[in-house]
């Protein structure tokens, strides 16, 4: 026997365990932080919503108040556990990227466009400054840096919110920049300390590791009142691209291969019925999606008052003139907002654009099997 099997440990099988490293042990603090921050997010919010449930049960009663509170407090949980799970799905590592050349300038546009509503709805001015840009990225990837960039903006900006994309002189990598005023200009001066841990949630959180998992340098600088983020592109396109194959990019469309591309994505659907709002439900449940149901079009018309989707998808029986008020209101908004009508009978999917059609459909009977398909079909062509 070997001098060395005495002074192993009797449980490791045989294996060596080395001391972690500095990265690592460091590695492992920050999962412990994000465990912890991800708990806190969720539980208070429950533990509101629960008294508040308490309270209902015992007088019988809720005002329109309390229940516009509960609600918001059953979507803020909601919301951390998906940030959560965003996270930890970048960070597994187990992505497969479809790089693409795509125009910055031209994403960010669509992004700003699509959340007009929610943003003027808080009062806050956006303010894009966008030279041209075209850079080599995963387009469903870019989509969500781009959305979580803004959401954590919109979380912490108390007026103006500035974009800029421009070209560093060298290297030649574009630069995405986002600043905005943390507090207002008459508050009182609060330490560049306390103003960074004020700054670091969920949201930042799934940036910056959004950001990693794309492989693009991310740099945040805070003072006592305005925050300034830069993230720059080291793959610029240009004729001639340095360390870059032809065979690493994807000319014109290629849809990303990720396994859940459009994770985080809002869906809304316009749903009377209880069957069907179960078929829908259980087809979507894999995608990674956030999906609110209504029961008719004018509780969508409410929904939609503050904040579109990334997608409505409506059972045909709700279609109507008011459907169709609501569909061009919104289209001349966002022109490729995605439509997807579930049709009473039938088996196929007919994407939009199809016989001039801006609607895609799903027949009934194909739900499970098509309507994830459709809609990942649908959102990627806008992406």
């Amino acid at each position: 026997m070997d001098m060395s099997d005495i002074n192993r440990n009797p449980g490791s099988r045989g294996r060596s365990h080395p001391a972690p490293s500095a990265d690592e042990v460091s590695a492992s603090e920050r999962w412990h932080e994000l465990v912890a921050e991800i708990g806190a997010a969720t539980a208070a919010p429950l533990t509101s919503a629960l008294e508040r449930i308490h309270t209902l049960i015992t007088s019988g009663r809720i005002d329109r108040t309390s229940l516009r509170a509960l609600r918001e407090e059953v979507e803020q949980a909601r919301q951390a556990g998906m940030l959560g799970q965003q996270i930890t799905r970048f960070a597994s590592g187990r992505l497969r990227q479809s790089h693409e050349r795509l125009q910055l300038a031209d994403t960010l546009k669509n992004v700003l466009a699509h959340r007009h509503r929610e943003t003027q709805a808080r009062g806050i001015v956006l303010k894009p400054t966008l030279k041209p840009a075209e850079v080599i990225v995963d387009a469903s990837l870019l989509f969500s840096l781009m959305n979580t960039t803004l959401d954590w903006a919109l979380q912490h900006a108390r007026s103006n919110i500035e974009f800029k994309i421009d070209i560093k002189s060298w290297p030649a990598h574009a630069r995405l920049c986002c600043r905005f005023s943390h507090r207002p200009a008459d508050q009182a001066e609060d330490s560049s300390e306390a103003s960074s841990t004020s700054l670091e949630s969920l949201s930042w959180r799934l940036l910056e590791q959004t950001a990693w998992t794309m492989g693009l340098p991310i740099d945040r600088s805070d003072d006592a009142g305005t925050t300034t983020l830069t993230l720059e592109f080291p793959r610029t396109a240009s004729d001639e691209i340095e360390g870059v194959s032809t065979m690493e990019i994807d000319e014109g469309f290629a849809p990303s291969t990720n396994s859940k591309p459009l994770a985080g994505s809002h869906v809304l659907v316009i749903a009377s019925r209880r069957e069907v709002r179960v078929q829908i439900r259980d087809a979507l449940a894999n995608m990674g999606l956030i999906v609110d149901f209504v029961g008719s079009v004018d509780e969508a018309v409410e929904f939609c008052r503050d904040g579109l989707p990334h997608a409505v998808i409506i059972e045909s029986i709700q279609r109507g003139e008011r459907f169709a008020q609501l569909r061009e209101e919104i289209s001349n908004e966002v022109p490729d907002f995605v439509f997807i009508e579930i049709i009473e009978e039938g088996n196929a999917f007919e994407m939009s654009g199809f016989s001039g059609s801006t609607v895609a459909k799903v027949g009934r009977d194909v739900i499970a099997s098509s309507l994830p398909s459709a809609l990942m079909f649908e959102l990627s062509k806008g992406l």
